[in-house]
């Protein structure tokens, strides 16, 4: 047996962190079990001194283990991963809404960094990035291998330093730079307007720490405009999602009863459903239509998912993203921390959507105007399209609907967004088959 360092050998003080998580063994599965994982600890021992001694340079231990560690997560599944303390910190920023960098979602798609969408209105949506870019190279340096927390890390920064990103875009002969200057990226979580026939008009662009604190005052003030209200359109398009909880109180602002979600993990206390609150007049009891897309993913597919299930909206736009699991955060002593997936969650109904996305009640591909260039991208970007992607619990045969990735149009000119008219038109045609029906 080897040592590290002059020090006890690695494989020695993993065993004897292993007995004291495992204890002892009466079970002879779980013997067995444990027996193959000392095996392997032992070859990673063994190719850890291995490299350690006799690779061309030197490589702190430190260097190794975090490289396997990151190599461990990046095997499970695209949303799991290691955090440093410092990407760990910015996690936590980002999920109050405010932090410094250009304003883009990313993943990794097919190995290589790709765009899934500009967040309206920041450095990266002025500049022309579009959902589908590849990003080949970060100031010069190529992103193959990078994890999504690495990229995010380069990407941020400080207010007024730029940052030069190298993108692939199909029907490009040559790479393209594009130089971003970063700023205080103030996610407007929504945004609300009204439209002629008392019908009001809620976006949601991401699920941070005030989105349902923001929904509220948008919705009063949506009131007051259209007064009456007659019915809303509730737009989760392009919606990368964010914390679950404010999925949670966002859906239970328009319902009073009825489960909002369910999740399902391998152990116990990771099963949990959560039951809608009847908040008496608060509620919103217009007709309601609810826009998805592709780019509709996680936190927003939960919000769809129960207002569909509950017969409290009609989904109308095309298939989602598919991101049914919840990863949860779990700090470590050392300020770092892992984010692990540990739960699929389930619609009211009981569907698990991962991998598969929730079907509109009606079917709206988004018509590009013909005078609007190509945005690049000829397949949509879905969760089943993401390497190592979990599977979906149970397969239903459902087909998914192909259509292309398209940015949103302008909301104030319907002209441009045959989506939103459509979900317009359907409030105004309920109110008048109302109104005939009961004359």
């Amino acid at each position: 047996m080897k040592n590290i360092s002059g020090k006890w050998p690695l494989f020695v003080i993993i065993l004897l962190g292993l007995f004291v998580i495992f204890g002892p063994y009466s079970d002879s599965k779980v013997a067995e079990r444990d027996k193959n994982i000392y095996k392997e600890i032992k070859t990673f021992n063994e190719v850890l001194d291995m490299v350690q001694k006799n690779y061309v340079d030197e490589v702190e231990s430190s260097v190794l283990i975090q490289g396997a560690i990151n190599g461990m997560m990046k095997s499970l599944d695209p949303h799991s991963s290691f955090m440093t303390a410092e990407i760990y910190k910015e996690l936590e920023v980002e999920t109050q809404g405010r932090f410094g960098g250009i304003g883009i979602e990313i993943t990794i798609l097919k190995d290589i960094l790709t765009v899934v969408s500009p967040i309206e209105d920041t450095p990266a949506y002025k500049a022309g990035v579009k959902s589908g870019d590849q990003i080949i190279k970060i100031d010069g340096k190529s992103t193959k291998d990078i994890t999504i927390m690495e990229a995010v890390k380069k990407l941020r920064g400080p207010k007024d330093t730029k940052v030069t990103i190298t993108i692939m875009r199909e029907h490009m002969v040559q790479p393209k730079d594009i130089v971003l200057t970063r700023t205080v990226i103030q996610i407007k979580s929504v945004k609300s307007k009204t439209f002629d026939d008392h019908i009001g008009y809620i976006r949601i662009a991401s699920f941070h720490e005030r989105t349902s604190t923001d929904l509220r005052k948008a919705l009063a003030e949506v009131g007051e405009k259209a007064s009456p209200m007659k019915g809303l359109v509730l737009d989760l398009r392009n919606d990368p999602g964010g914390l679950l909880n404010q999925a949670i109180e966002v859906s239970d602002m328009f319902l009073k009863s009825g489960m909002i979600v369910s999740t399902r993990g391998r152990t116990k206390n990771m099963e949990t459903k959560t039951m809608a609150r009847d908040n008496g007049s608060k509620e919103i009891t217009v007709p309601m239509v609810v826009l998805v897309n592709e780019g509709t993913a996680s936190a927003a597919e939960i919000v769809a998912g129960a207002l569909q299930d509950n017969g409290r909206a009609l989904i109308v736009g095309t298939q989602t993203f598919g991101k049914a699991s919840v990863q949860t955060v779990i700090p470590l002593e050392n300020g770092s921390a892992l984010k692990l997936t540990t739960a699929r969650y389930y619609t009211p109904s009981g569907r698990s959507i991962q991998a598969e996305g929730i079907k509109p009640d009606i079917i709206v591909k988004l018509v590009k105007p013909s005078e609007e260039p190509e945005n690049g991208l000829t397949e949509r970007l879905r969760e089943k399209d993401l390497k190592g992607h979990i599977k979906p619990a149970k397969e239903d045969g459902m087909q998914l609907e192909e259509n292309k990735v398209e940015s949103l149009k302008d909301t104030s000119d319907l002209t441009k967004d045959n989506q939103l008219k459509t979900a317009i038109d359907i409030l105004k045609s309920w109110r008048i088959m109302k109104k005939n029906l009961i004359n």
